[in-house]
This record gives C-alpha cells, structure tokens and sequence, in this order.
C-alpha cells in the first residue's frame, strides 16, 4: 500500500493513532503548562537524502533521530519536554508501512522522555521531508543560553564524540570494519542511528547549582497529566547560583565551542587530550582522523556547557561515562585548541571546518 492509494486523510487517520486523542482534532494543539515558566519552541528540518538515506538509516531510526535532534534542542535551553508536532512532505509513491515504521521510531524516543505528538501536518512532496517542532518548558532562572559564558569557566562536554561519524563511515564503507569487534562496530553504528538527548543531565546540573533543589516536585492542583509527566525533573525551587551557558553539539565540538565564544564575546583554549573520544579510536584512527571526528563529526547530541570550575568538576564527576572538562573560556576572541603532548600543532577553530548547508 503506497500513501498516494490511501490519500492524505487515510494517511492522517493513521498518524493520529500516534497522538493523545484528547489533544488532536482541532487547527491547533492546546498543552497546559505549569505556573511561573517559559515556553521554550524549537524546530528542525530533515530532508532525504541530506540527513539520512536508506542505506544508512531505516525508518524507525530516521524517526528516532528527528525526535531525538528536537529533544536535543530543548535539552540544550535547559527546559523540559511538552510535546511536539510533525510537518511531513511526501512523494505519493513511499509506503505507508514506511510513514508507519518512521512515527513509530519518533514514539520510542518521545516515550522515554514522556513527550508526545501533538499534531502536525502532511503535504506532498518531491523528496521525504520531517519538520518537526517541539515545545519546551523552564523556568526563566533556568534557561541556557549561548551568550553567557564568563571568562575563567571551564567547558565541559557531557560525553564522547566523534561516534555518530564513525558509525556513519562504517554503514558507508563496512570494509572499514575489518579490524572492528562485532561489538564495537554495533556500537559506533547505534551511535548513529539513535543517539540520545542529553535531557538527564539537567537534574544533576540543577542540583550543583542549587542548594534547595528538591527532585520532585509537589503536584500542582489542576495540573494535567502531561504537563505532570512532562516536568518531572524540574527542581521546584528556581534559582541558580551560578551562570551557565551552553548548547548542544549536533554540527560538532567545535561548532558548539566557537558558537559560544562567538555570542558571549569571549575566546577559548581546549585541551585535545581531555576531548573525550570512544576508545576504539586509538587503535582504529589515526590522531588526526581522531580529532577530525570529534571535533567536526557533529550528530553526538551531547551538551556543551559553560560553568565555574568548581561546579563544572562536580558535574563530570557524577555524570561519569565520558563527560570531561575539555578547555576554558579566555580573554580575546579566538578558540585555540592546544596538544600538552605536542603531537599536533596548535590551530584556531572556526565554522568553516564543519559541515555548513549550502557550503562549497
């Protein structure tokens, strides 16, 4: 069964079985917020072709991914998850079992972090098109912003990078799995193809920064479910002792870095042996190919975040699993990494080194 046999009624008939029935119907979605925050909007775009292809991504996983590089977003502002909605441009001829398997990777993802489909919108297409907006919510003491970096701070990523790229290279070039376990080849892959928001690192943030942070919440009288379960790791108290400022890394390390330094007006020194890669990388690339992945990779979802150290220290220790203070925020306006080791020069880093849209 193609989408062009079943029109786009049949095909929003099925659809709507993914989304709360009593939130869809109407020209628009209608979600109950809590007192006293933000609303946080965001939205992304993927196309076929540009983002993901059949031969590196199956349907499910191009719905994880489009979801996860939403949440990724709201991660990054420092809000929690209220729902979202889904533009989708497509060809007559593309399965409906395709359309079914795609929104049925997009829940899996959503479901870990209680967010819903809220509606959207389905036209047709000359090539697969998933715009997706999401809707967040934080309180306004709460929200991470790139233009708040301080002089002295430390950076922290909260994770490994350069996998995303790794498992892309290996789904295009399996050859190059040839000095690969099974496993860790499985491992870079699902990198790849189902990365994870960083919206668990919130929590732990806030509890650095707050001394009156409390875990859960009191219910507020007349609160819906969804908006219950959608702010669940919210700390009730808002307030924050210290600035922070940051986003995600999805165009790369670097991207992130100097994105930061550019709209706080501050410069950078990153460290290469504190970026922290997966450790295949040492007998599988060489330096170079290394730093290349991890610094202009993109994909890895993690959090780049600027803080005091003290506070920063606190939060690599108890995220664990590869998070790491990889540089400082300096005077000035460049982003230089340096090598203690000496076995790669001194460079600045720029955007121009990263994927751009549109770039020769």
């Amino acid at each position: 069964m193609l989408v062009k046999d079943i029109g786009e009624q049949g095909l929003l008939q099925i659809l709507q079985r993914f989304c709360p029935a009593e939130i869809i119907g109407d020209d628009a979605a209608v979600i109950a917020t809590e007192p006293e925050q933000s609303v946080v909007v965001t939205t992304d775009v993927l196309v076929d072709k540009i983002h993901f292809s059949e031969i590196t991504t199956s349907a499910e996983d191009v719905g994880w991914r489009a979801a996860a590089a939403n949440l990724s977003d709201i991660a990054a502002m420092g809000a929690s998850p209220l729902g979202i909605t889904v533009g989708l441009g497509l060809p007559g001829d593309v399965a409906v079992s395709w359309v079914e398997q795609m929104y049925a990777g997009m829940t899996q993802c959503l479901q870990q972090y209680n967010t819903p489909i809220v509606g959207g919108d389905v036209v047709r297409s000359p090539v697969i098109t998933i715009a997706i907006t999401a809707f967040g919510q934080a309180y306004p003491q709460r929200i991470i912003r790139r233009n708040q970096a301080q002089v002295g701070d430390a950076i922290v990523v909260t994770g490994v990078h350069g996998a995303s790229q790794a498992g892309l290279e290996l789904l295009l070039h399996p050859e190059k799995a040839k000095n690969l376990s099974q496993e860790e080849t499985k491992a870079l892959i699902r990198a790849h193809q189902r990365p994870k928001p960083r919206l668990d690192v919130l929590p732990i943030l806030w509890q650095i920064l707050d001394s009156s942070y409390s875990p859960t919440p009191p219910h507020t009288p007349g609160a819906t479910t969804l908006g219950t379960k959608a702010t669940h790791w919210l700390p009730y108290t808002p307030i924050s002792h210290f600035p922070v400022s940051g986003m995600d890394s999805s165009d790369g390390l670097a991207d992130a870095i100097v994105q930061i330094c550019r709209a706080s007006k501050v410069g950078a020194v990153v460290e290469r042996t504190q970026i922290p890669i997966p450790q295949v990388f040492e007998r599988w690339l060489t330096k170079e190919q290394a730093l290349q992945y991890s610094l202009y990779g993109g994909e890895d979802f993690e959090l780049v975040l600027c803080l005091p150290k003290q506070p920063a220290d606190k939060l690599v220790q108890l995220l664990g699993q590869g998070a790491a203070v990889v540089g400082e925020i300096t005077n000035g306006s460049s982003v230089v990494l340096q090598d203690q080791k000496k076995e790669i020069p001194n460079q600045v880093l720029s955007l121009s080194q990263g994927f751009q849209h549109f770039g020769q």
